[in-house]
């Protein structure tokens, strides 16, 4: 039986990083739903603040401004769903040691 490419792909990681396999401890499962959690609030309050200016460029004719606000929306996203990730990836690979 032939494997599929997602298998073949699962099997060069863990080859690669043996300990990407190793599964996640329930303290780990809780830090990285609370980083979910925490950066989903950040990214609700900057879309609220921008969507206000947004809303005031827009009311007043101003597209360029509004187009910068866009942007900025857009780049403030993207760097929160960044710096979530980093900090996942610390949890992920704070490991307790293998028991003896």
């Amino acid at each position: 039986m032939m494997k599929s490419a997602y298998e073949l792909a699962m099997e060069r990681l863990r080859a690669s990083d043996p300990e990407a396999s190793v599964p996640l401890t329930p303290e780990q499962k809780a830090a990285l739903a609370e980083l979910d959690r925490v950066y989903q609030g950040r990214i609700a309050e900057r879309e609220i603040f921008l969507a206000k200016q947004l809303d005031d460029m827009l009311a007043a004719n101003n597209l360029e401004e509004a187009e910068k606000i866009r942007k900025q929306l857009v780049g403030e996203k993207a760097r929160l769903e960044e710096e979530k990730e980093i900090e996942k990836d610390k949890v992920r690979r704070n490991r307790p040691p293998p028991r003896a």
